[in-house]
């Protein structure tokens, strides 16, 4: 039987078209990826976690933690004690030598030495626990110069109370003790459990003492509300509570018109200023009860009898 050729081309089958929709994983990752958290995570949170573990691994091994933190301190060590962090020298400007000596002997190390081992916020705050020290300025300057530039206080009074006596600036704040009144007898003194809250006042006061400064003894701080000034020759001005300074200065003006306090006057009473009073001495008193025929009074203030002056 003879053999069919079939002249027709040969025809392949057609191609299977892809679907272009992603799969539902796919999906849910490129909805994932659209959101800031999770490509931070990703990018960041991921390699970060890596790294942490690795170190956390590795440092999990103690002769590894002490050899690095030996090569850490090493390295730390080397740069602090460089030439240029060196303190060699301290220079104080402003303290008399008992202050300088002390803020030496305040320093945490031996100079010369690192600049790190100075706290200077800590060595300040030490500093300024000294009653004698208003302010400091304290840095470390170019060439290994530690500068201290304090500023003392003025002793301005001496304060005499229960537990002895101290010097104080014009604010009233402490600057030392002393163990008698000689030691400062160019200061005045006050006396009296608050006189120190009243600094200010007693020194208005002594001002307008001036004409009779040399005979001043001092003031009293009487019941923490006002003062007496103590004369010699026992002579006391009794001062208001309120416009002290004022009634000092009347005192003053009255003293200079008619020699008040030459007198034989034992106290001036200007507690109520309307109404000023004056306290006559023994003599005084004397003169007067004479003159009006009335028995003597003795140096106690009471009245001589008859018997006790004809036995005398």
């Amino acid at each position: 039987m003879p053999e069919v050729i079939d002249h027709r081309p040969n025809r392949q089958p057609p191609p299977v078209r892809r679907d272009p929709a992603p799969t539902r994983l796919q999906y849910r990752l490129e909805r994932m990826w659209l959101r800031p958290i999770w490509r931070r995570a990703v990018r960041i949170g991921v390699p970060a976690f890596l790294v942490a573990m690795t170190a956390g691994l590795w440092l999990s091994d103690e002769d590894r933690r002490a050899l690095l933190t030996d090569g850490i301190q090493q390295v730390v060590d080397k740069i602090q004690s460089r030439e240029e962090f060196q303190v060699t020298t301290m220079v104080v400007e402003g303290a008399s030598p008992v202050v300088d000596k002390a803020l030496r002997a305040m320093l945490p190390v031996d100079l010369p030495a690192s600049s790190f081992d100075i706290d200077l916020t800590a060595l300040r705050l030490q500093v300024m626990q000294l009653d004698v020290i208003e302010s400091i300025d304290l840095r470390i300057k170019p060439g290994g110069i530690l500068s201290a530039v304090v500023t003392e206080r003025e002793p301005a009074i001496l304060w005499r109370h229960a537990r002895g006596i101290e010097i104080l600036d014009r604010n009233g704040h402490r600057v030392a003790s002393v163990t008698a009144r000689d030691v400062r007898p160019d200061l005045p003194l006050i006396a009296g459990e608050g006189a120190d809250l009243a600094v200010a006042e007693a020194l208005a006061l002594m001002d307008a003492a001036g004409p009779i400064l040399p005979r001043v003894r001092g003031l009293v701080r009487r019941g923490e509300r006002r003062w007496d000034l103590v004369l010699d020759h026992g002579q006391r001005i009794m001062l208001p509570a309120t416009g002290a300074v004022i009634a000092m200065e009347a005192a003053m003006a009255l003293d200079r018109a008619q020699d008040m306090l030459g007198r034989d006057i034992t106290a001036v009473d200007l507690r109520n200023p309307s109404r000023p009073v004056l306290r006559l001495g023994i003599d005084a008193r004397n003169t007067i009860r004479e003159a009006r025929g009335e028995p003597l009074l003795g140096p106690d203030g009471k009245v001589v009898q008859e018997e006790e002056k004809k036995g005398g």
